[in-house]
C-alpha cells in the first residue's frame, strides 16, 4: 500500500505561481511513475504531467511551458505551476503506480482568478 499526501494549493491570481508537493509513504520502494491529474468542476479528470522512475516527463497540452513537474528521491514529486490562468483552477489529484496498482492522493484545490 502506498499513501499520497498533496500541499501547496491555494488561491492566487492569474498569471501568478504555485507549488504543489506529493509525498508517498508506504511501500515506496514499489513506485514507478508519479504524476498530477486534475480535475474542475463539472468535466472529467484529466492527465496534467507524469514522470517516470527514470524522470521522463510528460505533459498535458494545455499546460506545456507553464508548468513543471519534478521528483526528489523515489517518493516526492513536485508541480511547479507558472503563469496561472483561470481555467487551471481544479482539484490536483497526485497520483502513481505502484506494483502496476495505481494510488491517489486526497487533492488540492487550486484557484485561480482572473
Amino acid at each position: 500500500q502506498v499513501q499520497l499526501v498533496e500541499s501547496g494549493g491555494g488561491f492566487v491570481q492569474a498569471g501568478g505561481s504555485l507549488r504543489l508537493s506529493c509525498a508517498a509513504s508506504g511501500i515506496v520502494f514499489s513506485i514507478n511513475a508519479m504524476g498530477w491529474y486534475r480535475q474542475a468542476p463539472g468535466k472529467q479528470r484529466e492527465l496534467v504531467a507524469t514522470i517516470t522512475k527514470s524522470s521522463n516527463t510528460d505533459y498535458a497540452d494545455s499546460v506545456k511551458g507553464r508548468f513543471t513537474i519534478s521528483r526528489e528521491n523515489v517518493n516526492t514529486v513536485y508541480l511547479q505551476m507558472n503563469s496561472l490562468k483561470p481555467e487551471d483552477t481544479a482539484v490536483y489529484y497526485c497520483t502513481c503506480t505502484a506494483g502496476a496498482l495505481p494510488y491517489w492522493g486526497q487533492g488540492t484545490q487550486v484557484t485561480v482568478s482572473s
